[in-house]
């Protein structure tokens, strides 16, 4: 598990979410993923750990993100998703691994939904690679 950034407020505990998380991210970053995000739900939602949010600029790219997404996962934890969701037309694919889902959205569709604002005060997850 990893632990959410920036660091909590005192008296509180970090949430944590599955490493797979940190995975999905940089694998939708990999392959052109968009503003990837990811926001630990489990105090907000309680049926799910963590969302791995991002969108590509067209269905080709948001389909190779999902296949990217599920091999990565798949090669670091042996995990598959349990389910996938949406990938005929590629507009808004839900990936769900159980104790976090993954958000694979076209522009058009990330926008007009709205995850983050939706869940504004969920935890952002620090995932880039100081580099």
């Amino acid at each position: 598990m990893t632990t959410i950034d920036p660091t909590p407020v005192p008296g509180t505990t970090a949430p944590d979410i599955p490493d797979e998380c940190l995975v999905a991210a940089r694998a939708a970053d990999a392959k052109s993923g968009e503003e990837t995000v990811i926001l630990a739900m489990g105090d907000l939602l309680g049926v799910t750990d963590a969302f791995v949010v991002t969108n590509g600029r067209n269905s080709r790219q948001v389909k190779t993100i999902v296949d990217e997404v599920e091999r990565e996962v798949k090669l670091t934890s042996g995990r598959s998703p349990y389910c996938i969701e949406g990938l005929d037309d590629a507009y808004w694919v839900l990936m769900d691994y159980g104790d976090f889902l993954v958000h694979v959205f076209m522009d058009e569709a990330r926008a007009f939904y709205d995850l983050e604002h939706l869940w504004n005060d969920a935890p952002r997850v620090a995932w880039v690679d100081a580099a």
